[in-house]
């Protein structure tokens, strides 16, 4: 692949990670100062400003990891499954946010983000069988989804 043709990608892949975290804003930066603000967080809870440039690293490093997956050129049964995990993983980290701020429901953001962990971890488990350096790249969203699980289920606890 030529120089330009995988800078292009490059780009695409970290667009495209990216998107999740766009549409995910619609319906989170309205809720921050309004609803969220006013739930009982636990002690761990990090600042508000935490937020952004920790997802905007997160969805660099997914969109980094994406491109050495269509790039590589063997394992094409675990690229092929890979892709489409990141696909359905990608469609729910939205969908997390629509969720929990979008429908104020703590509840609702639980149940998709602990089925958006699960596919978290298939969608590394192939992209190591494929690349090594993408399946670390995912490592610190696993790791970051984690905490945020966490963080939702004791707001639902907390609030409940």
């Amino acid at each position: 692949m030529s120089l330009i043709k995988n800078i292009l990608l490059l780009a695409l892949t970290v667009i495209v990670s990216h998107s999740a975290g766009i549409i995910g804003s619609l319906f989170t930066v309205s809720a921050i100062p309004s609803w969220y603000a006013f739930l009982e967080k636990p002690f761990f809870a990090p600042p508000n400003w935490v937020f952004a440039p920790a997802w905007l690293l997160l969805y660099t490093l997914m969109g980094v990891a994406l491109f050495l997956i269509i790039r590589a050129t063997d394992s094409l049964v675990s690229k092929r499954k890979g892709i489409f995990f990141f696909a359905v993983q990608l469609v729910l980290n939205a969908l997390w946010s629509i969720a929990f701020f979008g429908l104020q429901s703590p509840l609702y953001g639980l149940i998709v983000i602990s089925v958006l962990l699960l596919l978290i971890g298939v969608t590394t488990y192939y992209f190591f069988r494929v690349s090594k350096v993408a399946g670390w790249l995912m490592v610190p969203y696993i790791a970051w989804v984690s905490f945020a699980t966490l963080l939702n289920a004791s707001i639902f606890l907390i609030n409940s």
